[in-house]
């Protein structure tokens, strides 16, 4: 097995004990947990749920099964599947680190990853002793290739990939006989363009993958649209092949969704309100930090969805990064997203109206 790098946000502590010092205090746009609360309606559902005393499925309640199904049809415009094309998760990110280990990819296979990506691909290829590649061409993804990762819309860069995108990245899985999986957890959260108010696609939509599933998966998770993060509620959609190896491991590993949070995600998904809520927020918040980045030197590279803010003022990340812990405010170095943009910075949206106003001034001052 490959050695693990440290985590490394503990590089982290000597800048945010420097913001801390700020008068004003800390400005915590590092990491993107959300600050909103859970909505009132997903924790009374919650709370009458937790009369649990059997085990929960792993493959899901019946209910839960069908809200995801009714969820991908209303919201992503993907039809046609049933319960056995969908699966909850504990979470997305255990999902991201165990798939490799799980399909049996192993020393000598390629996973493929996108060039600005979060890290848990990465570690994932490790942890399966297999080789990872940081690629957005799918002409460079070789033969060895046995996974690839997709993120529309991208964690850190916001960028969106487009219908004729995600076709040419299904195309060369399948020349590849690749699972090819689209991690899309930022998916209602739309800002510019296009994307301002068209649906992003997913790489299950029709126009993509024209009825053929095979060896494709989409990924989701409520944690942002919906402040589900303590909750750790996500699940896969796609290929019943796939998801039927991956319901087998989860069953003999013990790895299923305790019931109260698999009768909170029927709610959370079934209620369209609370979503639209929080991307307002979203979208307010990101109208005033932006100017005040640019205001301040930095240059938005993509970014036109998701979660975060994806910047360069043209010099090393970390001094950006000290520059802005001065300021009191706490980023994200490009470094951690790859070897490829080492002179970018990641700011996150999830702080309240008030740091995120308090971030601003001290940008424009």
């Amino acid at each position: 097995m490959k050695p693990l790098p440290d985590y490394p946000w503990d590089q982290m502590v000597p800048y945010a004990e420097r913001a801390r010092a700020h008068d004003g205090g800390i400005v915590d746009l590092s990491i993107g947990s959300p600050v909103d609360a859970t909505p009132e309606i997903i924790r009374q559902s919650l709370a009458a749920a937790t009369d649990a005393h059997s085990y929960p499925q792993t493959a899901g309640t019946p209910a839960l099964q069908q809200a995801i199904v009714e969820w991908y049809e209303r919201r992503r415009g993907v039809t046609g599947l049933t319960p056995a094309h969908v699966l909850p998760t504990i979470g997305s990110k255990e999902l991201v680190a165990l798939l490799p280990f799980m399909l049996g990819i192993g020393e000598g296979d390629t996973i493929v990853h996108p060039r600005a990506a979060y890290p848990t691909y990465a570690i994932g290829a490790a942890m399966a002793g297999a080789e990872a590649l940081a690629s957005d061409d799918p002409a460079q993804w070789p033969s060895t290739t046995k996974l690839i990762w997709l993120n529309s819309p991208g964690n850190p860069d916001g960028r969106v990939l487009g219908v004729a995108e995600l076709r040419a990245a299904v195309a060369r899985a399948r020349e590849l006989d690749a699972v090819i999986v689209s991690d899309e957890c930022y998916a209602e959260l739309g800002w510019d363009g296009a994307w301002s108010e068209d649906r992003i696609p997913s790489i299950l939509d029709p126009r993509v993958i024209e009825g053929n599933r095979h060896n494709v998966l989409a990924i989701y998770s409520l944690s942002k649209q919906s402040n589900m993060a303590g909750y750790r509620a996500a699940f896969a959609a796609g290929c019943s092949t796939v998801l039927g190896r991956l319901l087998t491991v989860r069953k003999h590993a013990g790895l299923m969704l305790p019931a109260p949070l698999q009768a909170a995600m029927v709610v959370a998904l079934g209620d369209d309100e609370h979503v639209s809520v929080q991307r307002s927020l979203y979208r307010s918040r990101r109208a005033v930090l932006k100017p005040a980045l640019e205001a301040a030197g930095f240059r938005i590279d993509h970014s036109e969805a998701g979660l975060y803010l994806w910047a360069t003022e043209g010099v090393d990340g970390w001094e950006s990064i000290g520059r802005l812990a001065d300021l009191g405010i706490l980023a994200g170095p490009g470094h951690f997203y790859g070897d490829l943009f080492p002179q970018h910075v990641r700011f996150s949206l999830t702080a309240t109206d008030e740091r995120i106003a308090a971030a601003a001034e001290r940008l424009r001052a």
